[in-house]
C-alpha cells in the first residue's frame, strides 16, 4: 500500500565512486545530487562516517541532508544507514535518486515505496534500513539495452550523447519539483514532473 508524503529530509544521489564511472549511465542519481547541491549553494564534502559525500542543503524552507555515497552501488545501504542513523531521519523522510532501467532516457517519475526491482542500490539501502522499503524514489530513466545479460556492462558505459542529452533534460526537470517533493507536496510535484518527462 502506497503511504504518504512526509517532508523530506534527507536526498541520496546512488552511483558508483572513482572518474572511470564518472557521468556513466549508474550514476544518473550522483549527477542529480551534484546538481542540486551547486543549486542550493552547498558544497559536498568527504564524511568518511557517512561513507560519502555529504551537505546541508536549504531547500523549500527546510534543511535537507545530501549524500553521494563513495561506497560502490552494491553497497549504498552503508552510506543511506549511517546518515539515516546519526539524525534519526526515518526511511519514509528520505528520497533515493537512482538510475532506471525500465524508463527511457529522458522519463523520470517519482515513486513511494515498492521493491528494488534488481537494482543493487536499492537492494542494499532496504537491507540496511531493516527492510523498510518506504523511502521515496526519483527514477531516472536510462532505457534497457534490450537483453538481461547485457545489463551489467550497459549501466557501467556512459550513454550515447542523444541519450545523455535526455537523461540530462530529465534531471534538470527533476529538479524544478524537488522544492514540492521535500515540502511533502507530493501530489503536484509528480503530475508536473510526469507530465513534463514522457
Amino acid at each position: 500500500m502506497k503511504s504518504a508524503a512526509v517532508p523530506v529530509r534527507m536526498i541520496v544521489g546512488l552511483g558508483n565512486p572513482g572518474s572511470e564511472y564518472d557521468r556513466t549511465r549508474h550514476n544518473a542519481g550522483q549527477d542529480l545530487v551534484e546538481l542540486l547541491a551547486r543549486q542550493a549553494g552547498t558544497q559536498l564534502a568527504s564524511s568518511p562516517k557517512f561513507f560519502g559525500f555529504s551537505a546541508k542543503a536549504r531547500i523549500a524552507n527546510s534543511d535537507v541532508h545530501l549524500l553521494v555515497p563513495t561506497t560502490y552501488m552494491n553497497r549504498s545501504g552503508q552510506a543511506v544507514g549511517a546518515l539515516a542513523k546519526f539524525y534519526k531521519i526515518e526511511a519514509e523522510a528520505i528520497l533515493v535518486v537512482h538510475d532506471e532501467l525500465d524508463l527511457a532516457p529522458g522519463v523520470a517519475r517519482l515513486k513511494i515505496g515498492g521493491g528494488h526491482g534488481g537494482h543493487n542500490g536499492l537492494r542494499d539501502i532496504i537491507s540496511a534500513l531493516g527492510n523498510n522499503k518506504q523511502f521515496a524514489r526519483l527514477r531516472l530513466g536510462i532505457g534497457h539495452p534490450g537483453h538481461a545479460s547485457a545489463v551489467a556492462n550497459y549501466v557501467l558505459k556512459r550513454a550515447s550523447a542523444q541519450d545523455q542529452q535526455q537523461i540530462d533534460n530529465a534531471i534538470d526537470e527533476s529538479l524544478r519539483v524537488l522544492d514540492d517533493v521535500v515540502a511533502a507536496d507530493w501530489d503536484k510535484a509528480t503530475r508536473e514532473l510526469h507530465s513534463r518527462t514522457k
